[in-house]
């Protein structure tokens, strides 16, 4: 089985093995989304490329998507050698600042 999207209250996370299939996802969401009268939000919208040396650009309406370098969902941080390093540091560094603020008993 394999999973063809993401999607949590109003966002949606296109999932696909080649650039052209990327593409196409994304052109076929954003004519069915017009057809409902919705607009995709170009500044954040991103694109997250894991484990391809592919670097065409993904384009809505002509206008090319913003590349990024690690992707966070529902709270987890994947960076594009699909690790989670970024993440761990994160709650480690929440979890410390947390503890920093504890008083004495």
């Amino acid at each position: 089985m394999e999973l063809e999207d993401l999607e949590f209250s109003d966002d949606l996370t296109l999932l696909s093995h080649t650039q052209q299939q990327m593409q196409e996802k994304t052109t076929r969401v954003a004519v069915a989304s017009a057809a409902l009268g919705l607009n995709i939000h170009k500044g954040k919208s991103k694109i997250f490329r894991y484990n391809t040396a592919y670097t065409n650009p993904i384009t809505v309406d002509g206008e090319d998507l913003e590349d990024v370098k690690t992707f966070t969902y529902l709270g987890s941080i994947i960076d594009e050698h699909g690790g989670s390093d970024a993440y761990v540091k994160g709650r480690i560094g929440k979890a410390r600042a947390a503890y920093l603020q504890l008083g004495k008993i």
